[in-house]
This record gives structure tokens, C-alpha cells and sequence, in this order.
């Protein structure tokens, strides 16, 4: 059962125009304030820069979407039994099996992946898209992975002035790979599911990152129990479960391509303790847990979002994760500033569409929350 997240820790080591579609060339002309990958691949870093690399040693932890600073006492008991198996090869079929039970789908449109981060990277491998299109600002990875093979890539850019809101006509037909989040990391923004089904076209694959769709009660808008051609889902398990060490996630939708992403998966890529994992998180107990969960984050971000209104902070959009946007002047010297207050938030603008006065934050518990408003206070003052 849910044990609430009041006494549990995360401190660490204990405007946009309007929508539009563009093309995007990898020049130091068009993010002048970045340089290139390490791997000079031609892919600026800031894109693959995620909310880990904003945590320090003694910062309380807004940076990271993951929910629980650590997992479940029910699932922990499962990973340490699971210890005693290490020695044979990882075999994710009781997983599958778990997933397809869970969304009703046939084992062949189910595959285990070790997270979602996973799941792009084989999209990368086994599609051969001319004409993709990324649904910005959202999670970076697929965009890094789809580069990293080659693959030519146009961004739509939401705008703030509509909430960060999609609409399917901003996709130009000539897309054949479209990539949306659902709810949409950084913006938190859920979109109807009519709305994405609206992008589907002969010969376009449609791609749904669903990885906060379990954080939010009772799954409104998602795609993952339909069975559509054409249409894929990604789900991670690591952002409710505080198990984003273990790598666990995977590929729901039409089984032709899963068939595809399943042809250049590595073996044993999902280790023993994520297929456990995956089990787990797919039954019973943590369908009531979940439940609970997600009712409490609610709660949580109402609480964070109206002291973050009382402060003058806009808040942007519909907010349905347990992640908020924000938007602050100055914003680069308020997250530093939060720094050295000892709060860690996500810059906003390593995501594609976002400037420097955009801020992501975590929803924590309430004694958390307090904490951050009151150093937020300070921080806007100065």
C-alpha cells in the first residue's frame, strides 16, 4: 500500500512564437549558446542534457520526474529475491507476458525494453524515416537517437501562447515518422487522444511517449490499450516506481513494427532485475498502489501550483504530471540562486523551443514543497 512520500528524502546524495514547423541544421548559427556533442556528431550537447546532470550532492532533488525517491517495499522484495537468479541469461517472457495481460494485447504487440530510452534508439535502427518530425519541446532522446542514425529531423515548436497545445494540422503531410509525448515532458501538458489520432496517414508511423501516462489517474488519453495500425506506444516504468537504475519500459502497438524494433533489440539487453521489475509493476498490488499514488501527486502539484501562483510564478499550460512548467524573468540567476538555497530544479532550456527563463519542477510532498516556495521567494526577490 502507498506509504506516502512526507518522510522520505530527496535531497541528492542522501516564450516560444507561435507553432511552426521548421527545419533544423546541426550549425553553431542556430544554438549559439551551445556547442557540439563530445562526440562531435554534429548534435549540440544541450541535447542530451537531462534533469540527472542538475543534481548535486546535498541539493533537494525538483529536477528528476522520477516519483519515489526509491522503490516500493513490495517491489524491493522482488528485486532482492531476484538476486539469487543473476546467474542465468535474462529471459523477458514472463514480462511480456505480464504487459500484454495488463493492456490486452497479444504477446506479439508487447516488447520489453530496458526503459524508454531504449525503445528510440531501436526505433532509430529500424525505421528509415525521410521525412521525421519531433513534437517540441518534449523529451530529447528521441530526437538525439534519430540524428545519431542519420535520419533527417523537422520540429514542430508548441507555443506557450496556446498552452503548449497541439495542433495535428502544424504536421506537414509529407512527415512519415511523427514523435509526441502524452503527457508531454517538459510542459506536463496531457493531449486528447483525438488529437494524436488525428496525425495518423498512410504510410506515417506514429510514435506516443506515454512514459508519465501512469502517473496520472486513470490513464486518461492514452493509446495503450488500442490496437491501431501504424501506432506505437513507449511506456516507462522508472518514473513512478523510483526504479530508474534498473532500465525498464516497453513497446506497445501495431505488431508489424514492434516485429521491426524486436529484430534489432541486443540480446539480454533487459536485465533479470528489470524483467522482475516489469512483472511486478504490471499486477495487482501495484495497480492499487498506483492508484494511490497518483491521487496523492495530484494533490501534491495542486498544492505546489497554487503557492507557485501566490508567488506571481506563471505556470504553464494544463498541468497533468507529476511535473510543472514554469517561466521566471531572469531565470538562469533564480535557478542558480535556488542552488545555492540548496534546490535543484530542471533548466528549461536545453529543450528544443524553451529559453533560459523556463524552469521545470518536480511535485514532491508537501513539507518538500514548502521548503522550495520559501527559497523560491527569496531567490525572486533578490
Amino acid at each position: 500500500m502507498c506509504t506516502g512520500l512526507g518522510t522520505r528524502s530527496w535531497r541528492a546524495g542522501s516564450p516560444p512564437g507561435r507553432t511552426r514547423l521548421h527545419d533544423w541544421s546541426p550549425t553553431m548559427a542556430d544554438d549559439p549558446t551551445f556547442g557540439v556533442s563530445p562526440a562531435d556528431d554534429g548534435i549540440p550537447a544541450h541535447l542530451r542534457h537531462h534533469g540527472d546532470e542538475d543534481v548535486a550532492d546535498g541539493l533537494v532533488d525538483l529536477a528528476v520526474n522520477v516519483r519515489l525517491p526509491a522503490p516500493p517495499p513490495w517491489l524491493r522484495t522482488q528485486l532482492v529475491a531476484g538476486i539469487d537468479t543473476l546467474a542465468a541469461y535474462p529471459d523477458t517472457r514472463e514480462a511480456t507476458k505480464a504487459v500484454a495481460a495488463r493492456h490486452g494485447r497479444p504477446l506479439d504487440e508487447v516488447l520489453v525494453t530496458a526503459g524508454a530510452a531504449e525503445a528510440f534508439s531501436l526505433l532509430a535502427r529500424a525505421l528509415r524515416p525521410r521525412n521525421a518530425v519531433i513534437v517540441h519541446p518534449q523529451f530529447t532522446e528521441p530526437e538525439v537517437a534519430l540524428r545519431s542514425a542519420g535520419h533527417p529531423v523537422s520540429r514542430v515548436l508548441l507555443s506557450a501562447d496556446d498552452g503548449f497545445t497541439l495542433n495535428p494540422h502544424a504536421v506537414g503531410e509529407a512527415a512519415d515518422l511523427v514523435v509526441v509525448g502524452n503527457p508531454t515532458n517538459p510542459t506536463s501538458v496531457l493531449h486528447p487522444a483525438e488529437t494524436l489520432l488525428a496525425l495518423r496517414r498512410p504510410g506515417r508511423v506514429l510514435v506516443v511517449d506515454e512514459a508519465f501516462a501512469d502517473a496520472i489517474p486513470g490513464e486518461p488519453e492514452s493509446l495503450a490499450g488500442q490496437r491501431i495500425p501504424g501506432v506505437l506506444v513507449f511506456r516507462s516504468l522508472t518514473k513512478t516506481w523510483g526504479i530508474a537504475g534498473l532500465r525498464a519500459g516497453y513497446v506497445l502497438g501495431d505488431p508489424l513494427l514492434v516485429e521491426r524494433l524486436r529484430a534489432v533489440q541486443p540480446p539480454w539487453s533487459v536485465s533479470t532485475l528489470a524483467g522482475l521489475a516489469v512483472v511486478a509493476c504490471s499486477g495487482a498490488e501495484a495497480a492499487v498502489e498506483a492508484d494511490e499514488l497518483t491521487a496523492e501527486a495530484e494533490r501534491d502539484r495542486a498544492f505546489l501550483v497554487d503557492g507557485l501562483r501566490e508567488l506571481g510564478v506563471r505556470v504553464a499550460g494544463k498541468p497533468r504530471a507529476p511535473f510543472i512548467l514554469i517561466t521566471v524573468a531572469d531565470g538562469e540567476r533564480v535557478r542558480l540562486r535556488l542552488r545555492e538555497l540548496g534546490y535543484a530544479v530542471r533548466r528549461g532550456d536545453t529543450f528544443p523551443g524553451l529559453s533560459t527563463d523556463w524552469l521545470r519542477v518536480a511535485v514532491r510532498d508537501r513539507h518538500t514543497t514548502r521548503g522550495f516556495l520559501d527559497a523560491l521567494r527569496l531567490a525572486l526577490k533578490e
